[in-house]
């Protein structure tokens, strides 16, 4: 990728400082909850040109944020004058290393992920893609850890229809920056909030019928496990669009974005390439890395849940409520700046729009999670 994602669309950092003011306060509860240890971590994944971390640290009070270890994660180099506390780096912490908050906004959906499109045979077979047009043909059948993911959380093929050897791979760009992590295979103790389960009949769903697409989202559920097991203690974050095992799209999510424009996913580097998360499936890989964490098969490791950004945002006090309108006569400077906020606040929690991404809260360490 040549250019930043943010030249291309809009995320809730650049949309209200608001944003930021709500992840200050999640950061507050799990300072309070840790006992407000001397050495505070808040772990930006996918961090940007570092926008979300230099609003959590003005909305911090000086006693928070002197105690506060902020880290950037990210591919691209520094940002000219970032705030010199923030530590820049291209790859996650080590494991068990930070007490704190991660937080990863609109990362999960730009990890690459794999195509798979049930051809005339219903046969989910990987999708072989041009660089540098987009132009796309069918490749040999979906095979090993790949397939057996798609079985779990996302079937296009009947039940009983047999997957391929493994074919060719890495058509929209191979995954590997943050390295090899294990199998999000079992769920850990106390499952999951999040539907039905990967238990469910593998052959239900969409059935075999030719031009069925699915994005292969194991890639995405071992990078949300190793981000996990970087807290020793505190609470993991990934927010996204995403869509759950009862409701996938029948034809995949994938799409590009240009200028502010969605455009046709042509992978040559200029213009940001997305697609939904299968939020389930990454729920099920963060709680057993948590679990695995923890020890002790689990016991005690709380399990992890999902919410819609507008629910998570009103637990942490944003709202979008108008100010009274008393308060335009009695201080009317007051109310417009009140009505501006509530505004903006609107946005952040607006359904059909930024209000319906998802929340994924993973507790560690026995943190309790504010959202419950």
């Amino acid at each position: 990728m040549r250019e930043a994602p943010a030249a291309h669309f809009r995320t809730s950092v650049h949309a209200s400082p608001l944003f930021a003011v709500a992840v200050a306060r999640l950061l507050r509860h799990v300072d309070d909850a840790l006992g407000r240890p001397r050495e505070l971590a808040m772990v930006d994944v996918g961090a940007g040109r570092g926008e979300l971390l230099t609003g959590v640290l003005e909305a911090l009070p000086d006693e928070v944020a002197a105690r506060v270890r902020p880290y950037a994660v990210e591919r691209a180099p520094r940002p000219a004058g970032l705030d010199e506390r923030i530590m820049w780096s291209h790859r996650l912490p080590a494991p068990a290393e930070r007490t704190g908050l991660l937080f990863a906004n609109e990362w999960l959906d730009d990890v690459p992920v794999d195509i798979a499109e049930t051809g005339p045979d219903g046969v989910p077979r990987t999708v072989l893609v041009r660089a540098s047009d987009g132009a796309e043909r069918l490749g040999g059948p979906v095979a090993g850890h790949d397939a057996e993911w798609l079985r779990r959380w996302w079937p296009l093929a009947a039940e009983g229809t047999e997957y391929g050897e493994h074919g060719e791979y890495g058509e929209y760009g191979e995954y590997g920056e943050y390295g090899e992590y294990g199998q999000s295979g079992e769920d850990a103790a106390g499952g999951t909030e999040t539907g039905p389960g990967p238990d469910a009949d593998a052959g239900s769903g969409q059935g075999a019928g030719p031009g069925l697409r699915a994005e292969i989202g194991r890639p995405r559920d071992e990078a949300w496990a190793a981000a996990v097991r970087t807290l020793h203690r505190g609470l993991a974050v990934a927010v996204d669009y995403s869509h759950f095992r009862e409701d996938r799209p029948l034809f995949g999510t994938l799409t590009g974005y240009l200028d502010g424009r969605e455009v046709h996913p042509v992978p040559d580097g200029s213009r940001d390439l997305t697609a939904h998360v299968a939020m389930d499936a990454c729920a099920a890989a963060g709680a057993l890395a948590a679990a695995e964490s923890a020890g002790s098969g689990g016991a005690g490791c709380a399990a992890p849940a999902v919410r819609s950004q507008r629910d998570a945002l009103h637990t942490l006090g944003i709202d979008g409520a108008r100010p009274p309108l008393s308060l335009a006569s009695s201080d009317p400077a007051a109310y417009v700046r009140q009505l501006a906020s509530a505004g903006e606040a609107a946005e952040l929690t607006a359904r059909g729009g930024l209000g319906d991404f998802s929340w994924l809260i993973q507790p560690l360490g026995g943190l309790p999670s504010p959202f419950g």
